[in-house]
């Protein structure tokens, strides 16, 4: 069982940063795939990044690529989303997720994890 803790979602001008956390507590946090969705109102969840276990490998969705950055810190049991370049079409409630055994080719599928956080919201302003 791992239980997931969002943090660090606010209001932000567009074009600022924000960088989400997301703790982990629980048994073998080092061995999961993380990953980062997005809700929007009236929308489908949406892939935003994922990692996987050891940090080595990333994988962005189209929107976000070259202005999100997900890390992990297995020692602290945290992974990271550091966000740039904010847009309003950013605006949405941020969640966390970690699933396992994940392989690279399900890390966008919402379906493929098997825990959730409660989400942080995250809103630009234009």
């Amino acid at each position: 069982q791992v239980q997931l803790v969002e943090s660090g979602g606010g209001l932000v001008q567009a074009g600022g940063s924000l960088r989400l956390s997301c703790a982990a507590s629980g048994r073998a946090f080092s061995t999961y795939t993380m990953g980062w969705f997005r809700q929007a109102p009236g929308k489908e969840r949406e892939f935003v990044a994922a990692i996987n276990w050891s940090g080595s490998r990333t994988y962005y969705g189209d929107s976000v690529k070259g202005r999100f950055t997900i890390s992990r810190d297995n020692a602290k049991n945290t992974v990271y989303l550091q966000m740039t370049g904010l847009k309003p079409e950013d605006t949405a409630v941020y969640y966390c997720a970690a699933g396992q055994p994940i392989t690279p080719r399900g890390w966008t599928g919402h379906g493929n994890y098997d825990y959730w956080g409660q989400g942080t919201q995250v809103t630009v302003s234009s």
